[in-house]
């Protein structure tokens, strides 16, 4: 099973760098976002880089790859930050830190595109869930198509959470969209990983 942390937190930043730097990331936004207005206000949201939906207007590039860091409320980035602290640091070691982090950054934008062009108008969206989801999605490749990388167990593991996970996404309030196209731009990008990954002894 590969989801059991039991680093220390000096092991922990040492082991994943890529991982500690946008947990570490996230919860600096989100104290800075609370000091100079809310992370329940819109307005601050919006200003902060969160993608939004308005007639008239279009997102500026940046809010694509922003919004991932961003959150509305504590439950928000807490939930985000334990799945990121508890899943995505075998994904940094199997792969590198270097292309983990563009696979971070790539899933995350595939959710804020996929977010942006399929929500409702009037909308504003944020949040890591789509890059959570694009790491779901790694784990599921390698479940499905390298068992010689992931253990059946913590193949298993993922598959429960993102039955769970489609639950939750289709509650009032969650972005649906944004957890699809994290979930496929991750699986899409780990097919093209694996195919450098040696087989595990």
């Amino acid at each position: 099973m590969i989801f059991m942390r039991r680093e220390s937190l000096k092991e922990y930043i040492r082991y994943y760098p890529i991982t500690s730097l946008i947990l570490i990331i996230n919860i600096v936004l989100f104290i800075i976002m609370e000091v100079v207005g809310s992370t329940s206000d819109m307005a601050t949201m919006i200003n902060f880089g969160a993608m939004f939906r308005l007639s008239g207007f279009s997102p500026e590039w940046w809010r694509y790859f922003a919004s991932m860091f961003l959150h509305f409320g504590f439950m928000h980035l807490l939930m985000n930050c334990f799945a990121l602290y508890v899943f995505a640091p075998p994904l940094e070691r199997m792969i590198g830190s270097f292309r983990y982090l563009l696979f971070y950054l790539l899933s995350g934008f595939s959710g804020s595109l996929i977010s942006y062009l399929l929500m409702s108008e009037r909308t504003v969206s944020a949040g890591a869930s789509g890059a959570v989801y694009g790491v779901f999605a790694a784990y599921l490749f390698l479940a499905i198509f390298r068992k010689d990388v992931l253990d059946a167990q913590s193949g298993q593991t993922i598959k429960t959470i993102l039955i769970v996970g489609l639950i939750y996404s289709l509650l009032p309030g969650v972005s649906f969209f944004g957890h699809l196209g994290g979930f496929i731009g991750g699986f899409a990008l780990m097919a093209i990983f694996s195919l450098t990954m040696r087989r595990l002894r």
